[in-house]
């Protein structure tokens, strides 16, 4: 018996409750349990890679649209800013011709007033020297000519000589 119970050692124990073990387990039916749960977990994993895909894809037409969207933006944008560009363009050539406008009315009525005072400026230099002229004549007539026929022809003279002056 010692010869028998030295074949039976520790490693013989041990691999013979590693058997009683596995069938134990195929027995009780684990590998099933076991190849059910690892199945599902297939299948919830298949589902989750199926999910994500469909994400990533809902994902990618929701950023392709967003890049339209800000293409049409940009474009839309671009459009604003040369609509105003052209606006202020309109605006600073017509700023531009009225100031030219304005300037040669303002010019035109500088000139004119300018013509209405030479002309009035004249026409006092003219007054200036018909009165002069007047009394010089009348200084000198009434020098000349005495009596009562010198006097009415220096008012008859002088009278005549303001008319033909002014």
């Amino acid at each position: 018996m010692s010869s028998l119970l030295s074949f039976f050692d520790a490693e013989f124990f041990v691999a013979l409750g590693f058997v009683i073990f596995v069938v134990l387990l195929g027995y009780l039916g684990v590998h099933t349990k076991i190849t059910g749960a690892l199945d599902h977990r297939a299948t919830r994993i298949k589902a989750e890679l199926a999910e994500a895909a469909r994400l990533r894809a809902e994902a990618e037409a929701l950023l392709a649209s967003f890049e339209k969207r800000r293409a049409e933006a940009d474009a839309e944008a671009a459009a604003v800013v040369a609509q105003a560009h052209a606006e202020a363009e309109a605006l600073a050539k017509e700023a531009h011709e009225r100031l030219a406008e304005f300037i040669q009315r303002r010019t035109k009525q500088a000139e004119e007033k300018i013509a209405n005072a030479e002309a009035q400026a004249m026409a006092d230099v003219r007054a200036a020297a018909a009165d002069a002229a007047t009394k010089a004549a009348e200084v000198v007539l009434r020098a000349e000519a005495k009596g009562g026929f010198g006097s009415d022809l220096v008012a008859k003279e002088i009278a005549g000589l303001k008319s033909a002056l002014h």
